[in-house]
């Protein structure tokens, strides 16, 4: 996906976000508990920790909010008994699904999201069905109107820190970097005063699928809108070029 339709995507979701903020920031909470139950509570030396914080940052989450989170993660970790998950499957055409989710229960958590992938004319597959078709990324989004930077410097500097790639697009940039040094590169952009739209390490598709029929449009975007009301579910990814 281009950087600037990437970018159309997080606006419209931080749209949906901005009504139902109690959904992303439960999301981001249970990613702080675990992150925290991990690695400690200081995200100086727990990188996971550090990336929850600049996504919770990216979504508007307010620094006493993140620091409280942390606090009670710190003094609860022989309670957090949450475990990471992930489903692959299919929606109308093919189209392939990755769904990560943070649960304290399997069982609904995998009801649930086989109900999503029914209601929408599709189905959960096994293991690696799907995600062979994705690379996993460190991926940071600028919007162009916040950033004061000349698209040459931003590039140098996002290179200079580690970054693969950097493409310019109608309203954004994009910096693409292996998952592994993404907080040194994010970590750079920040110190050097950037804005980011969204920071975080995400799958990203191969090649697109484009559905022309109206019927699996909706199918698809049923599925998408149950999994993202699914508080269990952390993140939705998908090839459907829309």
């Amino acid at each position: 996906m281009s950087g600037h339709s990437k970018f159309a995507n997080i606006k419209h979701k931080k749209e949906k976000n901005d009504a139902a903020k109690g959904k992303i920031f439960t999301v981001i909470g249970r990613e702080i508990a675990v992150a925290v139950k991990e690695g400690g509570p200081d995200p100086g030396n727990n990188f996971k920790l550090a990336t929850v914080i600049a996504k919770a940052k990216a979504n508007n989450m307010p620094n006493d909010t993140i620091e409280r989170g942390i606090k009670k993660a710190a003094g609860d970790v022989g309670n957090v008994n949450y475990e990471y998950v992930t489903y692959e499957g299919y929606g109308p055409n093919g189209i392939a699904i990755i769904v990560d989710a943070l649960t304290d229960n399997k069982n609904r958590t995998a009801a649930n999201v086989k109900s999503a992938f029914t209601k929408g004319q599709g189905n959960v597959g096994t293991p690696g069905c799907v995600s062979f078709m994705f690379d996993k990324k460190g991926q940071i989004i600028i919007d162009k109107e916040e950033c004061d930077m000349g698209a040459d410097d931003l590039m140098m500097m996002a290179l200079d820190a580690g970054a693969e790639d950097f493409s310019e697009e109608e309203d954004s940039y994009e910096v693409l970097t292996d998952p592994d040094v993404f907080e040194e590169v994010r970590k750079a952009l920040e110190d050097g005063g950037i804005p980011m739209m969204s920071a975080e390490v995400t799958m990203i598709p191969q090649n697109y699928v484009e559905l022309t029929e109206e019927s699996a449009v909706r199918s698809l975007q049923k599925t998408l809108d149950l999994l993202e009301a699914d508080d269990d579910v952390q993140a939705v990814y998908h090839n459907w070029d829309e």
